[in-house]
C-alpha cells in the first residue's frame, strides 16, 4: 500500500494568514451580491461562501440557471432544461438554446474608458474604444461573410498578444466560425503541427514581432505556414512592423486594413449552446498537440461566473495577465471583455529590458488585477523588486499566480513588497477546461501555501487511488459532476476515445486531472503539490516536488530547481535533484550541505535528493512549466526526439543535455 504525505499545516494548525477581506468590501463584491440573491430567490439560507459553494455543486441546474439570471445571459431560443444529460463526457447543458459570445462582449457600448489598452515591448501604447472594437468587429465579420466563412469553417491566427487577435477571434466568433491562434514564437512547422489540423479557411497574421529588443521579421515563415495550410481561401495581414506584405502562391491577400473598414451594423450568428467557439492545443509535450473544443454557452457562463463572481472584475476595472495566444489564459484574458472591464494586452518579452518590467506596465496602464506565472512572481522575490515603492501600483487590487505552486516565501515577499491590502491568489485550472477549479473569492482569507478554495460550481475533490475522498493528505484532483466549459470532445478524436483516455481512465465517469492535491477539511483550502504523473515515489511514500524545488530555491545560490524520480530497469529509484545556480555560483560541498539541511528541517528526511546535480538551464513548455516526465524518460534511456516535439520546448539544447546525465546515475 502507497503512504501519501502532505507537508504543512493540517486541521488546528493552520498556516499564516497574509490577507483578509475587508469586511465592507466583501459585502459588495459581485459574489456577496449574488449570495444574496440565490436566498431571496430560492428560499435559501446559504451563510458565506462554503455554503454558496456546496450549494453550487449540489444543484448545478440551480446554480448555473441563477448565473445566467445574475449576468442577463441573452439566449434567443428558449430551453426547457439547464441539465439535460448529467454525465462525462457528454453533459448537455441548456439544449434547444442560441446565443453567441460575441454579442455579450459588444452590449457594453457604454462602458467608460477603452475596450483595450495595447502596449509594445519598445513602449508604444494605444487604446481601442468600445464602439471603435465593435465597429472593427462588424468590419472583419463583414469581411469573413464575404469569403464565404459561416457556421463550420475554421478561422486561425498566427499572432503576438495584439488587439488584432482579439478582433480576429470576436469576428469569427460572430459569423459562427470556430477560431484557433498559435503564438509567431513558433517556426511555421510548430504553427501547422496545431493549425492544420482544423482545415482552417482563413488565416489571419502580422508581419513579424518585438522581443528583447530586436524585430523578428516573420513574413517567410508566415508564407510557409500559408502552404502548409492548403485549405485556407484568404489571409489577412497585418503590418505590425510596417514590412511590405508578403506573395502567397494560393490564397488571396488581404490587408487588415481593408478588412476591418467601414462602419456596417453588427451581426451575428445565433448558434447553438454547444456551438464550437475555439479549439486551444495541449502543449505537445507528449506527442502531437491535441485540440480540444469547446463551446460558446459553456465558455460564456464559465468566464462570466470566475472572472465576476471569483475576481470581482466589472466595467471599472483593467486586467493585465501576461501570456501569449498559445496559452489558455489568453482565452480567458478576451473574457474580461464579457464584463465590460479593459482588457490590457503586452506583446513583448517579461523581463526585458529588466524583470520588474511587468510590475511598471502594471502601474502604467492603471491595472486593477495583475497576473503572472508563478515563475515570474518567484524571480521577482529572487531579485528583491520592490514593486509598489519603486513603480506604485496605486490602481491595483489583486495579484494573481497560475501555472504552478506557489513557494511559501513569495507569499511573504508579496505582502512586503507589494502591500498587506493586496491579495496575492494561486489558482489552479487547465487547458481544459480553459479556466479553474480552485482559486480566490473577495470573501476569503488567503493563506500561505494554500489556494483559498474552490471555484463555484465545481464539485471538486481529492480521491485516494481505491475511489475514496480523502481530506488533510494528498488525492488526485478529481471533478465529480460536470462544468460547461469542460471540452465538447477532442478535435478528430472518433467515440471520444483519447478524450476519455485522458480525463476518465482512473475512475469512469469522474475527471482525473492528473495534480496530487491536499484538500483541507478545516477550511477547504487546496495545496497543489505538482503533476501525479511526475510524483515522487519513495519506499512506497509520495512526495511532492514541488516543495523539494522551492526548498532548494529558497537558497540565493539557486535560481531554479527541477527534483525527478526515476525508476531503474533493475528495480533500483533515483532521486536527483536538478539546479540551476546563479551567476558565478558554484555547487561547493558547502553549498550542497546548505540546501540539503534546508530541505530536510522544513520538509523531512525522506524529501532529501539522492543527488544534487547543477545544469546550466532547465527546459521548460512555451508556457513556463517546467518538462519533468520527457526529462524522466530521457533519463530511463529515450531519445528526446521520441518523447517530446521540438516545438514544445523553449530550449530544446537544454533539453538534449539531460542525454549524457542520465549516465552520471550512480550505484543506488
Amino acid at each position: 500500500m502507497t503512504e501519501h504525505t502532505a507537508v504543512g499545516s493540517g486541521p488546528g494548525s493552520e498556516p499564516e494568514l497574509v490577507w483578509s477581506p475587508d469586511p465592507a468590501l466583501a459585502r459588495n463584491s459581485q459574489v456577496e451580491k449574488f449570495r444574496r440573491a440565490v436566498n431571496d430567490r430560492l428560499r435559501l439560507g446559504l451563510a458565506g461562501y462554503h455554503d454558496l459553494w456546496r450549494w453550487s455543486v449540489s444543484d448545478l441546474a440551480g446554480y448555473w440557471q441563477a448565473v445566467a439570471d445574475f449576468y442577463d445571459v441573452r439566449f434567443s431560443a428558449a430551453y426547457d432544461q439547464v441539465l439535460a444529460e448529467e454525465r462525462m463526457p457528454g453533459a448537455r447543458w441548456f439544449p434547444g438554446s442560441r446565443l453567441n459570445y460575441t454579442d455579450h462582449v459588444l452590449r457594453h457600448q457604454e462602458a467608460d474608458g477603452p475596450a483595450l489598452v495595447h502596449v509594445t515591448e519598445s513602449g508604444e501604447r494605444s487604446e481601442i474604444s468600445w464602439p471603435e472594437l465593435r465597429r472593427q468587429v462588424a468590419a472583419l465579420a463583414r469581411t469573413l461573410r464575404g469569403l464565404g466563412i459561416g457556421e463550420g469553417d475554421r478561422v486561425v491566427g498566427y499572432l503576438p498578444n495584439t488587439p488584432h487577435a482579439v478582433v480576429a477571434f470576436l469576428a469569427a466568433a460572430a459569423v459562427g466560425a470556430t477560431w484557433a491562434v498559435c503564438g509567431q514564437d513558433f517556426a511555421a512547422s510548430g504553427a501547422a503541427d496545431r493549425l492544420a489540423q482544423l482545415d482552417p479557411a482563413v488565416l489571419v497574421t502580422v508581419d513579424g514581432y518585438e522581443h528583447r529588443g530586436k524585430r523578428f521579421d516573420r513574413r517567410a515563415e508566415v508564407s510557409a505556414l500559408a502552404e502548409l495550410l492548403p485549405t485556407v481561401r484568404a489571409v489577412v495581414t497585418v503590418p505590425s512592423l510596417g514590412l511590405p506584405t508578403p506573395r502567397f502562391r494560393g490564397p488571396d491577400a488581404v490587408s487588415w486594413a481593408d478588412a476591418t473598414a467601414g462602419d456596417p451594423e453588427l451581426d451575428t450568428a445565433q448558434v447553438a449552446f454547444d456551438h464550437p467557439l475555439w479549439v486551444v492545443f495541449t502543449s505537445g509535450t507528449t506527442g502531437k498537440p491535441k485540440g480540444i473544443v469547446h463551446g460558446h454557452g459553456g465558455v460564456l457562463l464559465s468566464h462570466l461566473a470566475q472572472l465576476g463572481l471569483q475576481f470581482d472584475i466589472g466595467p471599472s476595472d483593467r486586467w493585465f495577465w501576461y501570456t501569449t495566444p498559445t496559452w489558455m489564459l489568453w482565452n480567458l484574458n478576451v473574457s474580461v471583455l464579457l464584463l465590460g472591464a479593459c482588457l490590457v494586452t503586452y506583446a513583448g518579452d517579461a523581463t526585458h529590458p529588466e524583470t520588474g518590467r511587468l510590475w511598471q506596465l502594471a502601474e502604467e496602464t492603471s491595472a486593477t488585477l495583475f497576473g503572472a506565472s508563478a515563475g515570474y512572481l518567484a524571480i521577482s522575490e529572487k531579485q528583491r523588486l520592490t514593486p509598489r515603492a519603486t513603480y506604485g501600483l496605486a490602481a491595483l487590487k489583486t495579484v494573481g499566480s497560475t501555472g504552478a505552486p506557489l513557494a511559501d516565501s513569495v507569499y511573504h515577499w508579496a505582502r512586503q513588497a507589494v502591500g498587506d491590502h493586496v491579495p496575492l491568489v494561486s489558482v489552479t485550472g487547465g487547458t481544459e477546461v480553459v479556466g479553474a477549479f480552485a482559486g480566490g473569492a473577495p470573501t476569503l482569507p488567503v493563506r500561505v501555501g494554500r489556494i483559498p478554495g474552490p471555484v463555484l460550481g465545481v464539485a471538486l475533490d481529492a480521491w485516494s487511488e481505491d475511489g475514496r475522498p480523502v481530506r488533510d493528505t494528498v488525492g488526485e484532483l478529481v471533478i465529480t459532476r460536470p462544468v460547461p466549459s469542460m471540452p465538447l470532445r477532442f478535435w478528430d478524436d472518433p467515440g471520444d476515445q483519447r478524450y476519455r483516455e485522458s480525463y476518465f481512465a482512473a475512475y469512469p465517469g469522474v475527471w482525473r486531472h492528473g495534480d496530487w492535491v491536499t484538500f483541507w477539511s478545516d477550511d477547504l483550502t487546496l495545496t497543489v503539490h505538482g503533476r501525479s504523473d511526475a510524483t515522487l515515489n519513495r519506499g512506497g511514500v509520495r512526495l511532492g516536488s514541488a516543495e523539494i524545488n522551492h526548498a532548494a530555491e529558497r537558497l540565493p545560490e539557486i535560481v531554479e530547481a527541477m527534483t525527478l524520480g526515476i525508476e531503474d530497469s533493475d528495480g533500483g529509484y533515483w532521486m536527483p535533484l536538478f539546479v540551476v545556480l546563479s551567476p558565478g555560483e558554484v555547487l561547493t560541498d558547502g553549498l550542497r550541505t546548505r540546501l540539503v539541511e534546508e530541505i530536510r528541517s522544513t520538509l523531512s528526511r525522506r524529501h532529501v535528493p539522492d543527488d544534487v546535480v547543477p545544469v546550466d538551464s532547465l527546459p521548460h513548455t512555451r508556457t513556463g512549466k517546467k518538462i519533468e516526465i520527457p526529462i524522466k524518460r530521457i533519463l530511463q534511456g529515450a531519445r528526446p526526439e521520441d518523447v517530446v516535439s521540438r516545438e514544445a520546448v523553449d530550449d530544446w539544447a537544454a533539453l538534449e543535455r539531460f542525454t549524457t546525465l542520465r549516465r552520471r546515475s550512480p550505484d543506488r
